[in-house]
Order: structure tokens, then sequence, then C-alpha cells
């Protein structure tokens, strides 16, 4: 038996076993063996990743949701949505955002401004100027007071008032003070706040895990965080260490133990020493993802497993 490297005109990483694979102007799910197991209505304009067993169908600039097997279980009707998080998706009706089920019924009526995934039980909505967050039932669990907010990640939420951004936890009590310039959600019990120009991390307590001095900085991944310094990447250890010498032009978060990096405009994937594993040579590149890695080489996708091998399809051998 021989082997033929598949290649599409699109592709995305693999969610839930599977993985959206475009050819021409037909969508398909393939599954990790690369083989075709959900066939899209060529009427489809696009679909996203499973989350939840359902996803995202776009026709005609409007949203609904298909199920494992393909079947459209919401149709397209909505002007905007999200993916499933916590059994309910975000939906806009009209000018409103509210929740609907996984069988698309309503469990929170269109009503908000803006409105978010749900994360530990809680949503961040917006009404009138303020942000506050619901429940799954769509009771205020925080009453709107702050200026902006975003979803809880390790109990904890950023939030913004008075210009200045800081943290609540759960039940709506200031964590920690606004005071930052910049924040983002905790990830691996720390989180990057900015001070003026300088990034940093802090703890749940609020005090400094890393004091700020990167140019930018991303949220901490099995163990390491991209940073800048100057106009180089690398990577910091949780004491602020270097960990991976910044001499990237670009570079992304460790997943399943593998980060994309850029050398001279050509992206390949480096172990946790900063070892090259993978050769610099894709244009665009994703996070390794149940296994494999979507890249595009050339004009063509494919996927890649962390041995540097192509996802290939197995080919009776020509006599």
């Amino acid at each position: 038996m021989a082997s033929s490297i598949l290649q599409f005109d699109y592709a995305l990483g693999f969610s839930e076993g599977l993985a959206v694979a475009q050819t021409a102007d037909r969508y398909a799910y393939i599954d990790r063996t690369g083989k075709a197991v959900i066939a899209v209505d060529p009427s489809f304009d696009g679909v996203s990743p499973f989350s939840e067993g359902r996803a995202i169908a776009r026709v005609n600039d409007y949203y609904g949701y298909l199920d494992r097997t393909g079947a459209v279980v919401i149709d397209p009707q909505y002007p905007g949505v999200n993916r499933f998080s916590g059994g309910l998706a975000v939906v806009r009706n009209g000018n409103r955002y509210g929740y609907i089920n996984l069988d698309g019924e309503w469990v929170i009526e269109p009503q908000f401004i803006l409105a978010s995934d749900f994360a530990e039980g809680l949503a961040a909505i917006k009404i009138d100027e303020q942000y506050g967050y619901v429940n799954a039932s769509g009771e205020q669990a925080i009453a709107p007071q702050f200026t902006d907010a975003w979803s809880f990640s390790e109990s904890l939420a950023v939030i913004r008032a008075e210009g200045k951004w800081g943290y609540v936890d759960r039940m709506g009590k200031v964590a920690i003070a606004p005071q930052f310039d910049g924040a983002f959600t905790f990830s691996e019990t720390m989180a990057r706040v900015r001070q003026e120009s300088k990034w940093g991390y802090i703890r749940q307590s609020g005090e400094w895990a890393i004091a700020p001095k990167f140019d930018f900085a991303s949220d901490f991944s099995e163990g390491l965080a991209v940073v800048l310094v100057g106009t180089m990447w690398g990577y910091t250890n949780s004491d602020g260490e270097v960990a991976i010498a910044p001499e990237f032009e670009f570079a992304s978060d460790f997943s399943e133990g593998l980060a994309a990096v850029q050398v001279a405009g050509k992206i390949g994937f480096i172990n946790k020493m900063g070892k090259s594993v993978i050769e610099s040579q894709f244009q665009k590149a994703g996070s390794f993802s149940e296994g494999w890695a979507w890249v595009q080489l050339e004009n063509q996708f494919r996927y890649i497993a962390p041995n540097g091998e192509f996802l290939s399809a197995i080919c009776p051998d020509h006599p």
C-alpha cells in the first residue's frame, strides 16, 4: 500500500475528533485518519469546528448550527452567533444578544447590548453602558457596574473601572483593585498585565510574579509564555527567567509540547528546550490539537504530526 499526502485549499484545527477541510468550494469534516466523515451541504458558505457537539454553519451571512451527522439542527437565522459553551450559545437577534440551548430554544431572551460565552457558570453582559454578569438562568449574578468585563478564568474575571483594569471574584467582590493599564485572564495561576508600556505577570493575590519588563506578553501555556523583547519573540518561565531566548520573528503558545515560530520568514515548530523539531518551511501554521496541526505550504494546507510527518491517505499500490 502507498500513501498520498492530503492537501486542501483551507483547513482548521481538530476539535472533538474532527477538523474542517475545504477543497475548491466544498467543505467536509475529516477524522484524524484523514477520512471525510461529514459532507457539508454545498450551499453553506462556511462552517466552524465542533464545540459541545455543535458546529456553526453560515448561509448568506446568517448563522445556525449542525450536529455531528452534518444535519442542520438550528436553522441559519441569526446575524451573529458564538460557539456553545456550558450548554449555551450567545446569539444575536436583531440588535440584542441572548442565549440558546443545544436544541435552539431560548434560555435567556435577547436583551443585552453585548454578551460573552459562559465560563465557570457566569457570562459577562452589557446593559445600557455598564457590564455585569448573569448565571445560566439569566439572573443577574453581579450587577452591571463596570465599564468593561471579560469572562471568568480560574475564579477571577478582568473588569475595567475608572479607566483602570482589575479583577473581581465570582461574588462580584473586587479581588485585585483596578490599577493596571491593560490586563488579561488568568492562566496557570498567573495573569499578564501592563503598567505603562511594559508587561509583567501577577498572581491571584495581586502580587507581582514577574515585574513588568516585556514589550508584550502572552498567557502561560504548558509552563511557558511568549514574550516580546525589543522586536524579537522568546519564552519566559514562571519565575521570569529566560526559558528560550528571544530570537524569533514570531512565536505562538505551546500546545501538546510544541510551538510554532517564525525564522527568516518561514514557520516551523520548536520543543520546550527551544530546539527546532519541524523545519521552518511554512507560510502559516496552527497549534497542535488532538495530535495534528494545520500548516500552509505554498498555496495548499496540510496536517502535520509532531514527528514532522504529514497526514496521508492510504492508497492501493499501482501494478
